[in-house]
């Protein structure tokens, strides 16, 4: 009997080799974000959201070291976009996970302050 190859999850979620799929892209380019057409996280970690008056608008924070509390609640369907400060692990790991669990999920290429920087608004929280 030969041995059963398993496939690792792709990053969409499916595990079945004969699905056919793309990657998902892990980020998107600050000055492609549209929040009023998309699902927009704000994923800062709570002191740093908490010390900031500044959201993306439209943005819902959810905090990064609850994931497990709130995963299983993201939409499959839609295209989420997530971001942190600086879009490096936080953003990275969170964005991880939602792939992993079938969320098509990316963060902002540098985080708020690219997206600010590439003219993206911002709204007091």
């Amino acid at each position: 009997m030969e041995p059963r190859i398993i496939q690792a999850p792709k990053r969409c979620g499916c595990a079945n080799p004969t699905q056919k799929c793309e990657e998902m892209a892990r980020t998107i380019k600050p000055a492609k974000v549209n929040p009023d057409a998309m699902l927009v996280f704000d994923v800062r970690r709570e002191a740093d959201f908490a010390a900031s008056d500044e959201i993306i608008p439209g943005a819902m924070w959810k905090n990064p070291d609850k994931i497990d509390a709130w995963i299983g609640a993201l939409p499959r369907t839609l295209d989420v976009v997530i971001y942190c400060v600086r879009g490096g692990s936080v953003s990275s790991n969170v964005v991880d996970r939602l792939q992993a669990a079938g969320v098509k999920a990316r963060f902002i290429e540098g985080g708020l302050e690219a997206y600010k920087a590439a003219g993206g608004k911002v709204a007091r929280k």
